[in-house]
């Protein structure tokens, strides 16, 4: 991919805005139009009800892991000067920022990603959670919470392993693609069995296929700028953070960055798929079964703090990270996996609702 004649038609800022509101643009009509979201396939595994959006995200995993491992493999791209790789990364910050962030992502109904799109197609509730949620990321990245931030993260690092690839701590190359074709294995199987629409099966190949994207296009872009970047996929923690810095500083050119880009173009894309598909709709939080306003105000603070400290979210983490093998990555899946599940039946078990009616709503 030849970016040259662009950024010198427009320039570098422009041009990686670009790429990002591409990007974000495609994410944001494939979730929309999905529903893909990582509270609910927690809740699916807890529960054992519906199965549609666990094998989704088993999928988008499996494509993932698979896309970005050939190119490594095939050297058409190379993350070792990216932040997963170039310096020790936080193990502590991402076990105790995973679980905060999935501690959250439960309470808030929703993970970051999810409730930009929620939010971009008429649910207040979610745009609510989210400036929550991006302020309180803006002060974990590099406002009043960073003192706090830094003492946890920096109580265990990747720098007593020696890295933070997981292939070299295994000392087989071929451990993320084998990762990836277990997971497309089970993933594949339980679709079969409980009889997943097609269109799921496409929608989670469809994210994972966006990620890896996401590594080839940033990858280019880092060997044709002349300011130097870092590769790197979708991610929606440092990006709402450095979008709000965008706006503070009245939308100045040196604050634009492929992190703007990829917000507004979720919201774009999540936005114009809701109107042509007639899913736009108000929401506010007077509707019926909606849980008090606090518990969202506490989702949005845990999962920005905790995003920021795990380097990540379920989509930068999630996904973008374990793709390369990045061990810290890895261990925040871990934690917002599990510590998403575990709020979920403790929040089963003191609800007065009905068990399969909690069980088996989506993101909200």
């Amino acid at each position: 991919m030849d970016f040259v004649p662009l950024i010198d038609t427009i320039g570098e800022p422009q041009t990686l805005a670009l790429a990002g509101l591409a990007l974000g643009t495609a994410f944001g009509i494939v979730l929309e139009r999905s529903e893909f979201c990582t509270r609910s396939a927690v809740l699916e595994a807890v529960s054992g009800n519906g199965l549609k959006f666990l094998p989704m995200w088993m999928l988008a995993f499996a494509t993932a892991m698979i896309g970005v491992q050939l190119l490594l493999l095939t050297g058409q791209i190379d993350v070792s000067e990216t932040r997963f790789f170039s310096t020790p990364q936080s193990l502590s910050g991402a076990a105790v920022g995973g679980g905060l962030f999935g501690i959250g992502m439960i309470l808030a109904r929703g993970c970051a990603s999810r409730l930009i799109v929620l939010g971009a197609s008429g649910n207040l509730r979610a745009i609510f959670t989210v400036a929550i949620l991006a302020g309180t990321s803006w002060a974990t990245y590099q406002g009043p919470l960073v003192p706090l931030r830094n003492y946890l993260a920096g109580l265990w690092s990747t720098g007593t392993l020696g890295t933070n690839d997981l292939a070299n701590l295994t000392g087989f190359d071929h451990t993320g693609l084998a990762i990836g074709l277990i997971t497309l294995s089970i993933a594949i199987i339980v679709s079969l069995t409980k009889r997943v629409a097609i269109w799921h099966y496409l929608a989670g190949a469809l994210v994972g296929a966006l990620i890896v994207a996401g590594w080839a296009i940033s990858y280019a872009l880092s060997t044709q700028v002349f300011d130097p970047i870092q590769a790197e996929s979708l991610s929606y923690m440092r990006p709402l953070a450095n979008s709000v810095n965008y706006a503070a500083n009245g939308a100045a050119e040196s604050y634009l960055s492929m992190d703007v880009g990829i917000i507004s173009g979720t919201i774009l894309g999540a936005f114009a798929a809701s109107v042509v598909f007639r899913g736009f709709k108000l929401k506010g939080f007077s509707e019926p079964g909606t849980p008090h306003v606090l518990r969202y105000v506490c989702g949005g603070i845990l999962m920005g703090f905790g995003g920021i400290l795990a380097v990540g979210c379920t989509i930068g983490a999630g996904l973008t990270g374990t793709s390369v093998l990045a061990v810290n990555s890895l261990v925040a899946l871990t934690a917002i996996l599990g510590w998403g599940a575990l709020t979920s039946v403790l929040i089963e078990r003191i609800s007065l609702k009905p068990k399969v009616a909690a069980s088996l709503a989506t993101a909200e």
